[in-house]
């Protein structure tokens, strides 16, 4: 009796592991088939980066487009979730949005086309340097083909570019008024709290140099150094065209204008090119220099747009 019991347990034990051996196929069959088919899921959804991912983009930004048209200049982003991290270039600080609101179809397609077009302009700079004799310099003024058979003109300063030929852009010289309404208010409170206010002008209704609603521009500085620029729309008032207001309060500055995005791109030494994400609406506008600890330039390159 024994022996038989002992080959009842022996058969017992040989079906028990037959069969999880069979739940172990059945099971890595399933996984294959869950595995082989998931490229096809993922493929299916929509472009939305995953959670975690994080992007560094161009050094002066790029444009995260959003479904309903506009877009954020952001310097890099992460995504986090249902929320999308960003350094905004113009407010200068970390903002959120929810990803639903990211369209990131047009987004890669922005960054795609941006990265291009930058490539294929250093790739024509770096060829035309490899032309020459290695013990010898550039001369940017006569090789620098910014379009197909338009070349920047010799000399430093800022040009223009609006598709067809490229032209210097004039400077006009700045003036400060003391604004005679801050005055009042400071003459009838006789506690320092109202600020003195400087209004930065430029003579003149309206520049006499027009150009297109979204031009380029290329500015070469004349030490190669990294210029701070801003365009600036222009208020008309009184015959005159403010650019900014300086507002001075107990020794601290305050500085307020209408400033709008521009990209910078690095083209060759000293050479820089700035770009238009949007046309502009009829005005008048300025490029001004910011001066490290200074301010705004004295001078500065101003046009209008009709």
């Amino acid at each position: 009796m024994s022996r038989t019991r002992y080959f009842v347990r022996a058969a017992s034990a040989t079906l028990m592991i037959a069969a999880a051996l069979t739940f172990a196929a059945i099971g890595s069959s399933w996984l294959l088939a869950q595995s082989s088919s998931a490229p096809a899921q993922s493929s299916a959804s929509d472009s939305t980066p995953k959670s975690g991912h994080y992007v560094s983009v161009l050094p002066h930004g790029t444009k995260l487009m959003l479904k309903n048209g506009s877009y954020e200049l952001v310097s890099e982003y992460y995504v986090q979730g249902d929320r999308v991290k960003y350094y905004d270039v113009d407010r200068a600080q970390w903002e959120f949005i929810p990803t639903a609101l990211v369209d990131w179809d047009a987004t890669k397609k922005q960054e795609a086309e941006e990265e291009a077009g930058q490539d294929a302009l250093l790739a024509k700079v770096k060829k035309q340097e490899d032309q020459h004799d290695a013990t010898q310099s550039l001369d940017i003024d006569a090789s620098l083909e910014i379009a197909k058979g338009v070349f920047l003109p010799p000399g430093v300063g800022l040009f223009a570019f609006d598709g067809k030929s490229v032209i210097q852009v004039p400077q006009a010289q700045t003036d400060s008024q003391l604004s005679k309404k801050h005055l009042l208010e400071q003459v009838l409170v006789p506690v320092p709290i109202i600020p003195t206010r400087h209004v930065i002008s430029i003579p003149g209704a309206h520049s006499k140099f027009r150009l297109n609603s979204q031009p380029e521009f290329y500015l070469r500085t004349d030490d190669s150094r990294t210029p701070d620029v801003e365009l600036i729309r222009a208020k008309v008032h009184r015959g005159d065209r403010q650019v900014m207001n300086l507002d001075q309060l107990m020794g601290a500055e305050h500085t307020t204008s209408d400033t709008l995005s521009m990209q910078q791109w690095d083209v060759a030494k000293g050479v820089y090119r700035y770009t238009l994400g949007e046309k502009l609406p009829r005005g008048e506008y300025v490029v001004a220099e910011i001066l490290p600890n200074e301010g705004m330039s004295l001078y500065v390159w101003d046009f209008g747009v009709d």
